[in-house]
């Protein structure tokens, strides 16, 4: 399989596979080269890979989404990061994701401030005519 790994910015990984182990909403899975195609909601968490030499290689990856089709797999996410060490990685999704999610709920919040304000004064502009 052709694993590709697309970010907003690059694409991360572009790499054969014979072995994929992802989290989706409902639970980890496995996929391999003759599996049925599928499309999958990720969530914050790791990606294992076995690439063509059968070296395990890891992924730390925030929430996304994986599709397989043929002998194509591609993950779409907003951020994703390489490691060799399981702990390390943990310890990214825990931190830095966690931290991303806060400042993105914080964002919407602010944005939600927003929307009711203008509202408001369109009411209240309205009701003045």
């Amino acid at each position: 399989m052709r694993l590709k790994v697309f970010l907003p910015t690059e694409i991360l990984v572009d790499a054969v596979a014979t072995k994929i182990n992802a989290e989706g909403a409902h639970g980890s899975f496995c996929l391999l080269p003759r599996h049925i195609d599928c499309v999958a909601v990720l969530v914050p968490g790791i990606v294992m890979f076995i690439d063509q030499l059968g070296q395990e290689q890891l992924l730390a990856v925030d929430a996304g989404m994986l599709v397989k089709c043929g002998d194509e797999v591609h993950i779409i996410t907003s951020s994703a990061i390489r490691g060799s060490q399981l702990a390390d990685l943990q310890q990214v999704i825990e931190t830095e994701f966690q931290a991303l999610d806060d400042r993105e709920r914080i964002a919407r919040t602010a944005l939600a401030r927003l929307e009711i304000s203008l509202i408001q004064g369109l009411v209240a502009e309205h009701n003045a005519l």
